[in-house]
């Protein structure tokens, strides 16, 4: 097994974890088409923050390129690109068919090709074996595939990549029997089998929809409480009290998962002629969550007296969670957005955001630590930041008086400022 020379194609928030930790036991060519990404890595700097400069320059068998003609010596390609969703929430795998279409001119006679990006069930066998065998070679005969989905937690420290179990598969029992041998040698808390890849798949997939399907439940719970006129944080604690009760908050639902994954199963389900009602719905009540913030900021304003056009208001907390510089998908910007309809002046600010992340959002923003006080008529909380939770007083002080501030996430102290 240690003659394995693994090529991870893709370095984000999947890929450069998984290379370093193959890199323990292996040599290893981390490969990204971008070559911004490269020279970072080179020089030891990960923006996206999951692995530290010292942790980079300690690891001797991990190098970092841009050229394919530098994978040609790898024998096993471990592809992580992005699988995102095009304006009309339908799967664009074009980042799986180019990362496939690359391989394929490279592809050599017992090579191994493993997909961790996230599909619908049967997408692997459907469109990226295809792709590989362009190359003249023959699946399971001149070389082997399998499906290792992603189970990258960004920002968590503590349930790394070792530390999380791995789910494999293989195009037969063989490679499935390989695949699952390589993640187990690197995996510390070990590895499921699956019988075929499209279980894999599928077992990923419903990971997240589940997950959005919970949280659009707790969401729509949150619009109703809110109408009776009760604290949706306090009803859940009650409820909690019951050992079988999962207790989930109300909130935005972005990131590239959770408010993406759910659409490449109901797009599988549609072109099996079957409904995924349940599961649209779901995408549809997380996806209002920002107009329905917006909607409340703005009544609140009113109900302080406040003048809504030319309103200024604060947004802390642009990415699509806590302590993650994560801004992919995010719904928090969609917030300012409906509040812009309204003639508000709207200015953002995240102490995890990059420059580079700032321009591509094009949105007013300004240094947190920058902030004067009494600058805003009002102040939205959006994300949990480990730097704004119990701030309570600082934040405040950003408001002119009366004090406005919705807090969506429970971030603060003050119970009145919940959403």
């Amino acid at each position: 097994m240690n003659s394995k020379k693994i090529a991870i194609i893709g370095l984000g928030y999947v890929g450069l974890p998984l290379a370093c930790a193959f890199a323990k036991q292996y040599d290893v060519i981390g490969f990204d088409i971008n070559t911004t990404r490269i020279n970072e890595l080179s020089n030891n700097i990960d923006k996206t923050r999951e692995v530290t400069s010292e942790y980079l320059q300690s690891i001797s068998r991990l190098n970092f390129t841009s050229d394919t003609s530098k994978l040609a010596t790898a024998n096993v390609f471990v592809i992580t690109v992005p699988t995102p969703i095009d304006d009309n929430n339908l799967p664009d795998l074009s980042p799986l068919v180019k990362a496939s279409q690359m391989l394929s001119n490279i592809l050599k006679k017992d090579d191994i090709v493993i997909y961790e990006s996230t599909v619908y069930p049967g997408a692997t066998e459907e469109v990226c074996i295809p792709e590989l065998e362009e190359s003249g070679l023959k699946l399971n005969e001149d070389f082997g595939v399998g499906y290792s989905p992603e189970r990258i937690n960004p920002g968590d420290k503590l349930r790394t990549v070792e530390n999380i179990l791995k789910v494999t598969s293989g195009s037969n029992a063989y490679y499935a029997d390989v695949v699952d041998e390589l993640y187990g040698s690197v995996i510390t808390a070990g590895t499921f089998k699956a019988s075929s890849i499209k279980v894999a798949e599928a077992s990923k997939v419903i990971e997240n929809t589940q997950r959005d399907v919970n949280i659009a439940l707790i969401n729509e719970l949150a619009l109703i409480f809110n109408e009776v006129g009760i604290d949706t944080h306090e009803v859940i604690e009650a409820a909690a009290t019951k050992w079988n009760f999962i207790k989930l908050m109300p909130g935005l639902v972005g990131g590239h998962c959770i408010g993406v994954d759910p659409y490449y199963l109901a797009h599988k389900a549609s072109s099996l002629g079957l409904n995924p009602n349940l599961i649209l719905t779901s995408r549809a009540i997380n996806n209002s969550m920002s107009k329905f913030v917006a909607e409340q900021t703005i009544k609140k304003l009113i109900s302080y007296g406040k003048n809504i056009k030319d309103a200024r208001i604060l947004l802390l907390g642009v990415t699509f969670k806590e302590n993650c510089p994560d801004v992919r998908n995010t719904k928090v910007t969609d917030i300012g957005s409906e509040l812009e309809k309204y003639g508000v002046e709207m200015t953002y600010s995240d102490p995890w955001v990059t420059k580079e992340d700032w321009n591509n959002l094009n949105v007013k923003c300004v240094d947190y630590k920058a902030i004067e006080q009494n600058s805003f008529d009002a102040v939205i909380v959006a994300v949990n930041h480990s730097e704004f939770v119990g701030e309570d007083d600082k934040i405040a002080s950003f408001c002119t008086t009366p004090k406005v501030v919705i807090d969506v996430k429970g971030t603060l102290v003050n119970p009145d400022w919940r959403l």
